[in-house]
């Protein structure tokens, strides 16, 4: 992606963000100096932030996540079972816009539609192998109430909805009616090791430096 293009997507997702009524935190508008003068605190060791991914696909229209990683703890400290186990962020979908198939084997979510459009998923357990298994239907809590999803369907979440996705359940989501503003609300977020994609695809973009940044990606830190 070349930074130019990320930079109008941040602009673009923190309008539609305060359009919902929602306020990131005041270290999102940090300049990229002073987010590295931060280097020695949690924003960084945390890798809290401004996370926009094309999947490294180069067609973020199509198949892309806008994401905002608002708090997060330590994945060392989940084996103490102590410490600050959870993480939250804030995400958009744009319509149509694809956020491809992948699991992860150890942290548990919630995806919040928090607004906009419906939030579409479409689920599967794994198999034996830690594979999709396209053949199973899946049970999912919707809310707090059980919902099953049939191989193939589609869960549908309206804005307000959630549902609560366990480790290893694979999962590909998308916007339907507009832009969705989704909320995730998981124990410890770890994107450099606790991610699995179907496909052979990178959870980061790759970035052309064609102009300044308007401030900086985790994945800059």
């Amino acid at each position: 992606m070349l930074r130019s293009e990320v930079n109008n997507i941040l602009l673009e997702g923190d309008a539609f963000i305060r359009s919902l009524g929602f306020r990131l935190p005041p270290f999102a508008y940090y300049t990229p100096s002073e987010m590295r003068s931060k280097s020695d605190t949690d924003i960084f060791r945390n890798r809290l932030g401004w996370d926009i991914t094309d999947y490294g696909a180069g067609r973020f229209d199509r198949m892309g996540l806008f994401l905002f990683t608002i708090r997060n703890g330590r994945a060392a400290d989940l084996a103490k079972a102590r410490g600050m186990l959870y993480a939250e962020k804030i995400m958009i979908s744009r319509e149509n816009q694809l956020s491809p198939m992948h699991r992860h084997d150890v942290k548990a979510e919630d995806i919040i539609n928090r607004g906009g459009g419906d939030l579409i998923l479409e689920i599967y357990e794994s198999d034996e192998s830690g594979m999709v298994d396209r053949t199973r239907p899946v049970s999912v809590p919707v809310d707090g109430e059980l919902r099953k999803v049939k191989p193939g369907s589609y869960l549908c979440l309206k804005p307000g909805e959630s549902v609560t996705l366990m480790p290893g359940i694979w999962h590909a989501f998308w916007a339907e009616k507009g832009d969705c503003l989704i909320g995730e609300v998981s124990t410890v977020n770890d994107d450099l090791t606790d991610n699995t994609f179907e496909e052979p695809i990178g959870r980061f973009a790759s970035i052309d430096e064609d102009e300044a940044p308007v401030h900086l990606l985790v994945s800059d830190y």
